[in-house]
């Protein structure tokens, strides 16, 4: 199966937003922001910097028609501060100049003082001062007081997980033309069109049918441009709106990593109970979220990490218990898994620790609580068509957890210097928006006269192939070559009030309405086709690659001709359709129902190499069985399989947000934020599909964006085990990323070394 999209980009084809040939006369907008994390503005003076040649002006709240919000979820978020800052990198003003030069030169040239005020970066101080951007979240099945009185076995502790930098490799960036009538056209690199014409319609104060969004592809998002992307959206759009004349605004890589939200860092306590047996019976947890100075999308990645809080098992008492906690730091935003793997990160923590205090090996406690069909999670959904005990005993089969233990015992007896670790991990995690409304989606198909087909979606192409799998439904129905089939930009005016494509529901909401608009047209020339053989009974009529065949044998009529004979005919070769997602229900004052369509599960053993005495490490090897479903594309899904999984081990090792105590963002350039390359990634990938049709999706399949990247937690624990191994006296405690900084000093933790003993080397030893 080709994808087009791949194509264009190898050879260089593709367009994003900074390749967009700019009308005559455009003009270049640099946002200045707040250096300061929390401050009184006591004055701004801007004439230095609209004295400079080429600034054609220079706009703030002041001089916004609508209203100054851009919050999604809750209402606290401006587009350009009033009288307050919160953050560093919050827009205060928008420099409009000729070019980008002297744009940057004004921005440099703008005069603020600030009255500080108190800083906040600690989400648990945020929370002991009230500071919540919503009530607390509580998910609650079953009776955990009772619960702990039947315990055996029952272990706490405290969790830490950071944030994560989104990396995309297309900064975030938008160009907004004015067009006649007063009405504003914005291309923006945005997973939400949506979202951007409905903060534009807020902030310049006119119709949404004013606004025009059009995406034509994105140079990565992983959430970051799900919401975030308005704001940069509106801010190009005011400019073209007030001075009527095309304005482009690209964010540098440092101002993008300076002003946009990181995957939201979670502080979180537990309390696992078990018995004797190694079954749990009862959890609390209670997670304390970073949002960051406003809301945006972290009260529903809370509810996420909530739904998540579990993992794959069954627990039949549980209380999780969420703080959406604001500081002084940029506003959190969605990332790859929503809140999932932070809630997971913390359950599996927990049944490491309660695994030492039994002395039983953590996967002995993971494979006995595994879900099981008709289990009930803890918000009131049953666990149907339940793949986790499969994908666990087909990953032992294929790969066998006991000999993976055996040698890394035998690695470890013979080494002094290199220590083996590793774990298993196995994943659940469920599809679809658990904002039950935000399930739909349109599609329109057109069929051209020469047989060539077009279609338009709300899904946004930003190289997980979601096109690809669009054109594979239409060439699955029509029975027609992907050579015909061309996918149209993604544009409000013909897709309306459309969700984010997002949550891993693109391919599913989306393929579902082209497969809709596919069939009502199939249905028309299969009619016709019956009508041109003189056959009353359409159903004796089938379409099989671009023949028609009746009763089974074929005929003269083929796709080109039908096509002309049904226009002759004045027979509509073109359909709309809407789709959303059944069965869907969530009751958020009980926190009880049916937020997704079905689950993803999974399971992998991931191995790994310290070097124990310079803590750096080596991740060996990720051998996975996967619960793909039956497959739309094979080789997309094992692509974003492989992508998912390394962005999730970089997310637990080396890629580490870091700001200091007045909320400045240290990690604010490639050369201080790590990220994953090739000689970081494992150096045996190994993959297995399950192949197990899921029966809800289209064709069977399943979602594959996010649910991967969840396997990266597991190679916390393996190195915590390889760092053991070595130093057993190291503390038991889970702080991700787990940096080869961390692993240094955990390596040596509470050891003597005043008088070290001498070490026999083994010079043969390497990773």
């Amino acid at each position: 199966m080709k994808n087009y999209d791949i194509i264009q980009h190898v050879t260089g084809k593709s367009q994003f937003i900074d390749d967009i040939n700019v009308p005559n006369g455009t003009l270049f907008a640099k946002v200045f922001y707040s250096k300061n994390a929390h401050a009184k503005i006591t004055s701004m003076d801007l004439s230095e910097a609209e004295s400079i040649k080429g600034v054609v002006r220079i706009l703030t709240y002041k001089d916004i028609p609508g209203v100054n919000q851009v919050g999604g979820i809750v209402l606290d978020e401006p587009l350009l501060a009033e009288d307050e800052v919160h953050f560093i990198g919050m827009p205060v003003a928008l420099v409009i100049a000729e070019s980008m030069l002297i744009a940057r030169e004004a921005s440099d040239k703008i005069k603020i003082e600030y009255k500080s005020l108190h800083v906040i970066t600690d989400p648990r101080e945020a929370f002991s001062k009230g500071l919540l951007s919503i009530p607390p979240r509580i998910f609650e099945s079953g009776n955990t007081y009772e619960a702990w009185k039947k315990c055996e076995f029952y272990e706490t502790g405290t969790c830490e997980s950071g944030g994560q930098e989104h990396l995309y490799l297309e900064t975030h960036g938008a160009i907004s033309i004015p067009m006649e009538g007063g009405k504003v056209k914005i291309i923006s690199s945005t997973q939400s069109p949506t979202a951007v014409q409905r903060v534009t319609s807020g902030i310049l104060g006119i119709p949404k049918n004013m606004i025009e969004v059009e995406v034509l592809r994105l140079g990565g998002g992983f959430g970051g441009k799900e919401d975030q992307a308005s704001h940069w959206a509106a801010l190009s759009a005011l400019a073209a709106y007030i001075l009527n004349r095309p304005v482009k605004l690209v964010l540098s890589r440092h101002d993008d990593m300076v002003m946009t939200g990181k995957r939201n860092p979670f502080s979180s306590d537990f309390k696992i109970g078990l018995n004797r047996e190694g079954k749990i019976l009862a959890y609390e947890v209670t997670f304390y979220q970073n949002s960051g100075a406003a809301a945006d999308l972290s009260p529903a990645i809370l509810d996420r990490a909530l739904f998540h809080c579990t993992n794959s098992y069954y627990v039949p008492n549980v209380k999780a218990t969420g703080y959406c906690c604001k500081t002084n730091l940029t506003p959190n935003t969605a990332f790859r898994g929503f809140g999932g793997p932070q809630g997971k990160f913390v359950m599996e923590s927990a049944i490491y620790k309660a695994a030492e205090k039994m002395d039983m090996d953590p996967f002995e406690i993971q494979r006995i609580n595994l879900l099981k069909e008709n289990d009930e999670f803890h918000y009131g959904q049953k666990a149907l068509h339940v793949m986790a005990e499969k994908t666990w005993d087909q990953c032992d089969k294929e790969f066998n957890i006991d000999t993976v233990k055996k040698k890394t015992e035998e690695f470890n007896s013979e080494n002094n210097l290199y220590k083996k670790g590793f774990a298993v991990i196995p994943i659940c995690f469920g599809i679809a928006f658990t904002n039950t409304r935000m399930n739909q989606a349109n599609a329109l198909v057109n069929i051209y006269t020469d047989g060539s087909v077009g279609f338009s979606t709300a899904a946004v192409e930003m190289g997980q192939g979601v096109n690809a799998k669009i054109r594979e439904v239409i060439s699955r129905v029509f029975s027609i070559s992907h050579d015909r089939i061309r996918s149209e930009p993604t544009n409000t005016t013909r897709s309306a009030n459309t969700s984010p494509t997002a949550a891993s529901s693109g391919a599913d909401l989306n393929c579902n309405a082209v497969y809709l608009a596919c069939n009502k047209i199939l249905e028309r020339l299969l009619q016709s086709a019956a009508e041109d053989l003189g056959e009353k009974n359409s159903g004796n009529i089938i379409l099989k690659d671009e023949k028609f065949y009746l009763n089974g044998e074929e005929t003269d009529l083929n796709w080109n001709n039908v096509i002309e004979t049904a226009y002759s005919k004045r027979i509509s070769l073109c359909d709309y359709a809407h789709y959303s997602t059944p069965e869907l229900c969530f009751d958020n004052k009980i926190n009880k129902g049916n937020p997704f369509r079905y689950h993803v599960y999974g399971t992998a053993i991931i191995e790994v190499t310290v070097d124990c005495l310079r803590g750096i490490y080596k991740i060996d090897s990720v051998k996975a069985v996967h619960d793909f479903g039956s497959s739309l594309n094979p080789v997309i899904d094992l692509g974003q399989a492989e992508g998912a999984l390394i962005q999730g081990l970089g997310w637990m090792t080396i890629e580490e947000v870091i700001h200091d105590k007045k909320g400045r963002l240290l990690t604010d350039l490639l050369s201080t934020y790590k990220v994953p390359d090739v000689h970081f990634a494992p150096k045996n990938i190994v993959i297995k599909f399950l192949n197990d049709p899921n029966p809800v999706g289209i064709f069977n399949s399943k979602a594959i964006g996010e649910p991967p990247l969840m396997y990266g937690i597991g190679v916390y624990f393996a190195l915590l085990n390889a760092v053991r191994e070595f130093n057993p006296d190291a503390d038991l405690e889970f702080n991700a990323p787990f940096t080869p900084e961390k692993v240094l000093l955990k390596l040596y933790e509470k050891k003597n070394m005043t008088e070290p003993k001498p070490v026999a080397v083994n010079h043969s030893e390497s990773i």
